[in-house]
């Protein structure tokens, strides 16, 4: 296996992280958290964290200059799930959606009319809360993509 699992941390769900490290020790997959904070992993070869700098954006530039071909990115942000797409890699969000080279331009659009109609006060509010549906298709969304590998 010649991948390398990243993880946007600061945002992610704990539960999600949970069954990143039981994948990451199961297939033996190097799995790295990046974030502005410290986060928590525990012991294990495959398993490790980066705490960037502060700042907008800073810990995505991380990723997205680190990352390489079929890289697996675990994030909900859509431009950075796009910048990691433009780079060969993959993108897999908290609630299972596997972001492509495919895809990518759909969401973008979806994410940037969204964002026009809760600046012009058309909508209000954001994703409805995480559940454990979220966390079973995330689950079985990541079994898909690591069995490719």
């Amino acid at each position: 296996m010649d991948i390398t699992i990243w993880v946007d941390a600061d945002a992610c769900p704990n539960v999600i992280k949970d069954i990143l490290f039981r994948a990451a020790e199961r297939r033996q997959i190097p799995t790295i958290l990046v974030a502005n904070r410290s986060i928590a992993a525990p012991p294990s070869r495959f398993i490790s964290s980066v705490r960037v700098a502060g700042g907008f954006d800073v810990a995505d530039n991380h990723i997205v200059q680190q990352c390489k071909t079929n890289d697996l990115v675990i994030t909900a942000d859509i431009p950075l799930a796009a910048e990691v797409v433009a780079k060969q890699a993959y993108a897999l969000n908290p609630r299972g959606e596997l972001y492509t080279r495919e895809n990518i331009k759909e969401h973008l659009a979806m994410r940037d009319f969204m964002t026009e109609l809760h600046d012009t006060g058309q909508t209000s509010g954001g994703p409805s809360a995480f559940n454990q549906r979220d966390k079973q298709a995330f689950a079985n969304a990541l079994d898909k993509f690591l069995a490719k590998y």
